[in-house]
């Protein structure tokens, strides 16, 4: 299995990064029979692949062994917003190159899973499958077997499996992808998203038979910590996780 480094990764400032553990710990008391979570938003540039990553990185750091699974195949930058690069297989070449196979690559052809799967350097328990071709349609593939198949060795293999999904409003493959895994983040964003916005997008998870685990306010205005929204597009501090029968506060409780 090939090393993937994520260069732009970043370390957090201390108020985010004890809000994101306090997600992480959240997610954990959803029980054993939640593995496959996805994270999506209503639209687009709400910080869904954000939360997403740094969810996956922190459980990944805890020693939950943890995948991250792009899933965004039409639009996707992560590779080149994250600068991953990948060295020689196992390390021992020494070249370096932006990730050639990844989760389309993976869905469209037959062959092992690993070999579109990456270690992240630096993070033990943190594997990756970023997406490294966009495709105009990816909804077959999603509706093919390979792709359930691949959410079940992954489950398997992993404790945690994190989806990177498009936005639920703009095409289908939330929904699809919703309906294969065991329950979903919904990510909003703070002055942006109406409420029933957020509504119709629990409305379209409940259509697909995935649960709503919670849902994460993000990029609040006037927030403590506007450096933190200016350098990285927002602030995780003052956000919200509705669990399934509590309500945790993050920040200043209301």
């Amino acid at each position: 299995m090939q090393e993937i480094e994520i260069k732009n990764l970043g370390e957090l400032p201390y108020a985010v990064e004890e809000a994101m553990n306090r997600l992480r710990i959240n997610v954990g008391f959803m029980g054993s029979d939640v593995k496959k979570i996805m994270v999506t938003s209503t639209t687009p540039n709400e910080g869904k692949s954000f939360i997403a990553m740094q969810l996956f990185a922190q459980m990944a750091r805890s020693g939950m062994k943890s995948l991250f699974i792009d899933c965004d195949l039409r639009k996707s930058i992560l590779s080149d917003k994250y600068g991953m690069t990948v060295t020689g297989a196992d390390g021992y070449s020494a070249f370096t190159a932006r990730p050639q196979r990844g989760t389309s690559y993976c869905l469209s052809h037959d062959g092992e899973f690993d070999d579109c799967i990456y270690r992240v350097k630096g993070i033990p328990d943190a594997y990756i499958m970023p997406n490294t071709d966009n495709i105009v349609n990816p909804s077959m593939l999603f509706e093919k077997s390979r792709f359930s198949d691949l959410l079940r060795y992954a489950s398997l293999k992993y404790k945690y499996v994190f989806l990177d999904v498009p936005p639920l409003d703009l095409v289908a493959d939330g929904e699809q992808i919703g309906s294969k895994c065991d329950g979903a983040i919904l990510v909003v964003r703070g002055g942006i998203t109406s409420r029933n916005m957020a509504k119709h997008s629990a409305m379209q998870l409940e259509r697909a038979g995935c649960p709503l685990l919670g849902i994460v306010l993000n990029r609040v205005e006037g927030a403590k910590g506007g450096y933190y929204y200016k350098k990285y597009g927002g602030y995780y501090g003052k956000s919200k996780y509705y669990g399934k029968d509590k309500q945790y506060y993050y920040g200043k409780n209301k």
